[in-house]
């Protein structure tokens, strides 16, 4: 059986007081309602830190240089339609403000506290390697 596989690059932005940022998805897209890290598709001819770093400005305004961004772990998830392969990267280092832009809701929350919010199940596994991280 075959089974489309999808790269999305997602990123672990950490502020200064150790809290990560996380961000609720709106109301129509898959998965609404749920907190995962921000990020997104990989594009055809795009290479994951490329992507991280197109996305980071559409999605939350702010310019991120490729060497601020650290592999941490990956998630490879089989969903129901599609195989998810999601690399995780770390920030610790950003120009301009986090703001919310494309309708989604945003919080910056401690690692121990992340399983408080219900997220994707592949974002799930990647928690314990924030935490042991921070």
């Amino acid at each position: 059986m075959s089974v489309k596989l999808v790269l999305v690059a997602a990123c672990a932005l950490i502020d200064p007081d150790g809290r990560v940022l996380i961000a609720r998805r709106p109301q129509g897209k898959s998965m609404a309602g749920l907190w995962e890290f921000p990020g997104g598709k990989v594009e055809a001819g795009e290479r994951p830190e490329m992507s991280l770093i197109r996305e980071l400005k559409e999605e939350l305004g702010i310019v991120v240089r490729e060497e601020c961004l650290a592999p941490l772990t990956f998630a490879s998830h089989l969903y129901r339609d599609f195989h998810l392969l999601m690399p995780l990267y770390v920030c610790r280092r950003w120009e301009g403000f986090v703001k919310a832009r494309e309708g989604q809701m945003l919080k910056w929350v401690r690692p121990h506290e992340l399983r408080d919010y219900p997220m994707p199940p592949a974002d799930e596994p990647l928690i314990p390697h924030l935490a042991a991280l921070l």
